[in-house]
């Protein structure tokens, strides 16, 4: 029986198809989206911990989101920016490999929390009155923690299936982060159990969270012309324009790049599109919570107030 041998110790990321004239440019920006994301994500949780107001299953949903938005850009941007300022823009084998692990739990991550938040928000519209009793403390526990294992269970299964195949050819990933796509056209072994295993799981993670959310605004939309008011359908906007609005740039981006390729096999695209989800979304999601939500802005100013006070 012949064993697979891996016989490349680092792969060259290729990056980003900037001209050399503009990589200051660039990298300024980028690094001024990394550390606006980290700063963005990092209050949100801080206000969510400090304030009593926000100790709701919702901003507890949130808190998680959050943290997922923080470490799912730093899985891809310091080595981005690392590999902007070097000659050589390399990383080992099983560095690769670790990117590549911590990418798919984060992204899977936001995308399974997505859900629950939407979750959150059909009980809270729908079932009003009977909202505390549905949305326990043990629940929500036990809603994130699914979450957490479905993800870790999923992010696993992919890097061991990659982990088992050769690479012993070109190294050079098309791509400023090890994309297990991107990965697999390296390998000179078999990949039809790999593929199909995206192909399958791919649906788990990505298609059914998106429409179970569809199903869930669906039905907020029937409970409010149900009932329609004034009132009712401004609530309902405010409750949960932050969500969709997240739940928009977040799918909107996947599906333009995984669901949509283009004809030509774009590199250039396909590398805008992985910059919108991995970067762009991670950096406005803490923008779109925290400024069209009256409750965040809200605890923002009484600790500010206390602060005051107390110096």
């Amino acid at each position: 029986m012949k064993r697979n041998q891996t016989s490349l110790s680092e792969f060259i990321l290729l990056g980003l198809p900037i001209q050399s004239k503009y990589e200051i440019l660039f990298y300024i920006l980028f690094l001024t989206m990394y550390l606006t994301t980290i700063l963005g994500n990092l209050l949100i949780i801080i206000l969510i911990k400090l304030d009593s107001h926000l100790r709701t299953p919702m901003y507890s949903f949130l808190s998680n989101l959050s943290f997922s938005d923080l470490c799912f850009s730093s899985v891809t941007m310091p080595k981005l920016l690392k590999n902007m300022q070097s000659q050589v823009p390399s990383i080992p084998y099983a560095g690769c490999l670790a990117q590549m692990y911590f990418f798919l739990f984060f992204a899977d991550l936001e995308s399974f929390l997505l859900v629950v938040m939407a979750y959150d928000r059909y009980v809270a519209i729908c079932f009003p009155l009977h909202y505390g009793s549905i949305m326990s403390p043990k629940l929500c526990v036990c809603l994130v923690a699914l979450s957490w294992g479905l993800t870790m269970f999923h992010a696993l299964l992919h890097t061991l299936l990659v982990a088992r195949l050769s690479f012993c050819g070109h190294n050079t990933i098309h791509h400023f982060f090890c994309e297990i796509s991107a990965l697999l056209k390296l390998a000179c072994s078999d990949t039809h159990v790999n593929q199909l295993v995206i192909f399958i799981m791919g649906g788990l993670v990505i298609v059914i969270p998106f429409l179970l959310i569809i199903v869930s605004y669906a039905q907020i939309v029937h409970s409010i012309l149900k009932v329609p008011s004034a009132q009712g359908i401004h609530k309902a906007f405010s409750t949960c324009g932050s969500h969709l609005s997240v739940v928009s740039l977040f799918y909107g981006a996947i599906i333009g790049l995984y669901l949509c390729p283009s004809a030509n096999n774009s590199t250039v695209k396909d590398t805008v599109m992985a910059l919108m989800y991995t970067v762009v979304a991670p950096m406005l999601n803490p923008f779109i919570y925290s400024l069209r939500n009256r409750d965040m802005k809200g605890a923002l100013g009484r600790i500010i107030c206390k602060k005051k006070i107390f110096f």
